[in-house]
C-alpha cells in the first residue's frame, strides 16, 4: 500500500506526496526545494509528478525537480503550462507504483483541470477544483462547466478522501455557516477544523461524505441554501446551475 502525506508550499499550498518503499511521486509541486528535502529526509527516489492544472503554484517546481531526478511527468492535454511526458484524458489510468489512478477531467477552475483517482486507496487528487467546505474560483470555464465538474466528483464512493491543494478550510466553513447558518453538521465540523488548526494539523483530506453534508458548493439541492439565497435576494435562477452560480458569486464578493 501506499501512503500519503503532505508537503507544505508557500503560505497555504499543499504538495502531496506519494510514496512506496524508497520510491515516491508528487502531486502539482510549486515549489522544488520542499520536495527536494522531504525526498533526502525519506530517502526517497522520486519517479513521478502528477499535474492537476497549469496554474504556477502547481507547476513551478516541474523543471527543476526534473533535472534533479529525471523524473517523468503526467499533465493534461492543451495546458499552458507545456508539455509533459503523458498527456492523459478523462478515462485513461496512470500506475503509480502498483495503483491505478484513474483521469477526470473537471474544467471550470481552469479549462485544462484534471483530477486523479485511486479506488483501492479511496483518494481523490482534485487540485483546485473541490476543497475542504469550498470550491476553485471560476478563472477560465463556466459555472455551469464547474457544477458538472463537482457533481462528476460528486458521484465518487463517499469514503473517497479529498486531497486538495490548498488549506482554505476555515474561509471557506467561515462563509458556508452564512449560507446554511442552520447546518448542525457543518458546525460540528468547524468545531474540528478550528481545533486542528489550532494544532497546526492540516485539515486536508477531508471525506466525501462528510462534504456532501456541509460544503455550499455540492449542496445545490438544499432548501435550506435555496431560502438564504432567496431571503438575501441572490437567487435569480431556481436551477442546479442558478443555485450553484449564486453561491460562487457570493463567495468571490465576501
Amino acid at each position: 500500500m501506499v501512503t500519503i502525506s503532505p508537503i507544505k508550499a508557500f503560505s497555504d499550498n499543499y504538495i502531496w506526496l506519494i510514496e512506496r518503499g524508497q520510491q515516491a511521486f508528487v502531486v502539482d509541486p510549486g515549489e522544488p526545494d520542499p520536495v527536494l528535502t522531504r525526498l533526502a529526509e525519506r530517502g526517497l527516489a522520486l519517479t513521478g509528478i502528477l499535474i492537476t492544472h497549469h496554474h504556477f503554484d502547481h507547476t513551478g517546481a516541474v523543471k527543476r525537480l526534473q533535472e534533479k531526478t529525471g523524473c517523468d511527468t503526467w499533465g493534461p492535454a492543451g495546458s499552458p503550462a507545456g508539455e509533459f511526458d503523458h498527456t492523459v484524458f478523462e478515462g485513461d489510468c496512470v500506475s503509480v507504483m502498483g495503483e491505478s489512478f484513474e483521469v477526470l477531467e473537471v474544467p471550470g477552475h481552469t479549462l485544462d483541470h484534471i483530477a486523479y483517482h485511486c479506488a483501492a486507496q479511496s483518494a481523490l487528487f482534485c487540485g483546485d477544483t473541490l476543497f475542504v467546505g469550498g470550491c476553485g474560483r471560476v478563472f477560465e470555464g463556466t459555472t455551469a462547466q464547474m457544477r458538472a465538474s463537482l457533481e462528476k466528483l460528486s458521484a465518487l464512493p463517499t469514503d473517497t478522501r479529498i486531497y486538495c491543494a490548498h488549506e482554505y478550510t476555515l474561509g471557506n466553513l467561515a462563509f458556508a455557516q452564512m449560507v446554511e447558518p442552520k447546518n448542525a453538521a457543518l458546525a460540528a465540523f468547524v468545531a474540528a477544523c478550528q481545533d486542528k488548526r489550532a494544532r497546526d494539523i492540516p485539515t486536508v483530506p477531508s471525506v466525501l461524505e462528510g462534504e456532501l453534508s456541509y460544503n455550499p458548493f455540492l449542496r445545490w439541492s438544499s432548501n435550506a441554501i435555496r431560502q438564504t439565497l432567496l431571503d438575501t435576494g441572490r437567487l435569480h435562477d431556481d436551477s442546479p446551475d442558478g443555485v450553484f452560480s449564486a453561491v460562487r458569486e457570493w463567495k468571490n464578493e465576501a
